[in-house]
């Protein structure tokens, strides 16, 4: 099911496709993420064309708990890019070294392109303003390890929605679940595009559009929140226009369930202020963590049989 094909769209994956990673996972955590070789002897390339933390680096640390190696860049600064060099022939050359390939991009729809491009299979580690389909399945495994389950939960999503990738996945990654209400709670201008909801409806989901976290906090039981995303804002004057039109403080949680549970997928701004760090309710923290097993996973699951890997932690 999963054992060398491309990830990049969630989509493409059904519920079992997803529980069979995510009990690989759970098996990475039961291990307290002790390393290990079943990825001894592969080489994984990262391809970075845009900034990254959270997702290169762990997806980094999963290689290297695996037991395999890692190549690549961080920015296309030093790469040949700079004497010229296209993407795609770039990614034809990370193909010829590696057994597996990494990419984030700020094109939109590109990822099909170098997949056809590459023999190893790809991986989309963030595509544009629509696809970023390994996070997505971070924070659908970190609401099982918070809630419990998936399904039966009252969603609800905050702040630039129309510009966040790590959204639009999340949102299509809780149909593939079932789920089929989700409260949007942004200003209207940043509130989802004409074509990402009709594509959501396709999918069976109905988006509920709020401009104050204040009229539905008392019925979540999961916030997922995301920045404001400046630059891929065509007009910086504009994205200034939006600075502070959301903030999440501790007066505003203060009608919040108990066990409400705050994503957000990183980096955060003044949107999520520290103060509701050390409340319940933070689970985001906690999602950086459960990426390492989630990304082992993936990576054991496309480049070995899951016989072996369950044979390896034996």
């Amino acid at each position: 099911m999963w054992k060398n094909r491309d990830l990049i769209e969630i989509t493409d994956f059904t519920r079992k496709d997803i529980e069979i990673l995510f009990k690989q996972a759970d098996i990475f955590l039961e291990t307290r993420l002790a390393p290990l070789k079943i990825l001894e002897g592969k080489i994984m390339a990262t391809a970075f064309f845009e900034p990254s933390t959270r997702t290169r680096l762990s997806f980094e640390a999963a290689m290297h708990r695996l037991g395999g190696s890692v190549i690549g860049f961080s920015s296309t600064a030093g790469t040949s890019m700079e004497k010229g060099e296209s993407p795609e022939d770039t990614i034809r050359m990370l193909d010829t070294y590696s057994d597996v390939i990494v990419i984030r991009h700020p094109g939109e729809g590109v990822m099909e392109g170098f997949a056809r491009l590459a023999k190893q299979p790809l991986i989309n580690a963030g595509e544009g303003q629509t696809n970023h389909p390994t996070q997505a399945l971070v924070d659908l495994y970190t609401i099982i390890k918070e809630k419990g389950k998936i399904e039966g939960l009252e969603y609800g999503v905050m702040g630039d929605v129309k510009h966040a990738r790590t959204v639009k996945d999340f949102i299509k990654g809780l149909s593939i679940f079932g789920i089929r209400e989700i409260t949007v709670v942004s200003p209207k201008k940043l509130a989802p595009d004409e074509s990402f909801v009709k594509s959501i409806e396709w999918r069976g989901i109905k988006l509920n559009h709020y401009e104050k976290i204040e009229d539905v906090i008392s019925r979540l039981d999961v916030l997922y929140l995301v920045r404001l995303q400046v630059e891929r804002f065509s007009n910086l004057r504009e994205a200034k226009e939006f600075k502070g039109s959301y903030i999440l403080t501790l007066e505003k949680l203060k009608s919040a369930k108990k066990d409400l549970r705050i994503l957000h997928p990183l980096p955060r701004t003044e949107e999520l202020p520290s103060e509701v760090d050390n409340t319940p309710y933070a689970a985001y923290f906690k999602q950086v963590f459960y990426s390492i097993p989630v990304r082992m996973a993936i990576l054991s699951l496309i480049l070995t049989d899951i016989e072996r890997v369950q044979e390896g932690l034996i």
